[in-house]
């Protein structure tokens, strides 16, 4: 077993194809890797990612629905009582200040941005509640209500899965997530940043878990500096897995 840092010891080349090769293995085992928040425009995907800090996904999709019922755009958000939109959000952690968070946000949208979500991350990160990581995720996966297209910005989102699979796999040393989105930038084309982002996350969620990792049943384990860290009996191994509906298995899955 290598250390979860050596990798990171190895020539710029190779550090590029090993993650690059990765990254391709990643995509045929994660062919629909993608937010799994539920959204439908810009402003629903904001207010989701301003719930999602310190919360999962699948409970932030059990509140949004009747958030995004009652109140659909900014104008009618910027609007609301506090107190009705902290009752409605009151399963998700820290709801009292992300439901004043929610109402100021959507009043300088309505206010300063004629209702629009900005498409810029200096823009963003004035919203309350949105943050450098946040900012990332609305550019790289809001698209126009006007033409169906995405916004077609992207960036890398390291939120806690991404950094420690961006550690284990020795891409960086680093534990702050600016240190680490700057290095990793270096590895891949621009092009591919929204989509990386989505896939080692998808990983992170089902394979390769903060505290026990399924190494042996890893796709790539074999390019990992890191493999050995977790659980080495396959039996054991297939059992960590945290796959959804569809979403295949172990056996599905290509070996490095």
């Amino acid at each position: 077993m290598v250390s979860e840092t050596s990798a990171t010891q190895k020539s710029y080349p190779a550090r590029v194809r090993q993650a690059r090769k990765i990254y391709r293995i990643l995509g045929e085992v994660y062919p629909d890797a993608r937010s799994e928040l539920n959204y439908s425009d810009p402003f629903q995907l904001t207010v989701a990612v301003v719930l999602s800090a310190q919360n999962t996904d699948v409970g932030v999709n059990k509140v949004t629905p009747a958030l995004f019922q009652r109140y659909p755009t900014p104008e009618a958000l910027a609007d609301a009582d506090v107190p009705e939109v902290d009752r409605l959000i009151s399963s998700v952690n820290f709801h009292e200040g992300k439901s004043r968070w929610l109402v100021a946000l959507s009043a300088i949208l309505r206010d300063r941005f004629g209702g629009q979500v900005p498409r810029t991350q200096a823009e963003l990160v004035t919203l309350p509640g949105v943050g450098r990581k946040s900012a990332n995720v609305i550019l790289g996966n809001a698209f126009d209500p006007a033409t169906g297209k995405p916004f077609g910005i992207t960036g890398i989102t390291v939120d806690t899965h991404f950094g420690r699979l961006a550690r284990r796999f020795g891409w960086t040393t680093h534990d702050d997530p600016e240190k680490v989105e700057a290095e990793v930038e270096k590895l891949f084309p621009r092009k591919d940043w929204t989509l990386l982002s989505h896939r080692v996350i998808f990983h992170g969620r089902r394979v390769c878990h903060a505290r026990k990792p399924a190494c042996a049943a890893c796709p790539v384990a074999r390019l990992c500096p890191s493999y050995g860290i977790g659980e080495m009996d396959p039996h054991k191994a297939r059992a960590l897995l945290r796959y959804k509906p569809g979403e295949g298995g172990s056996a599905q899955m290509p070996l490095a």
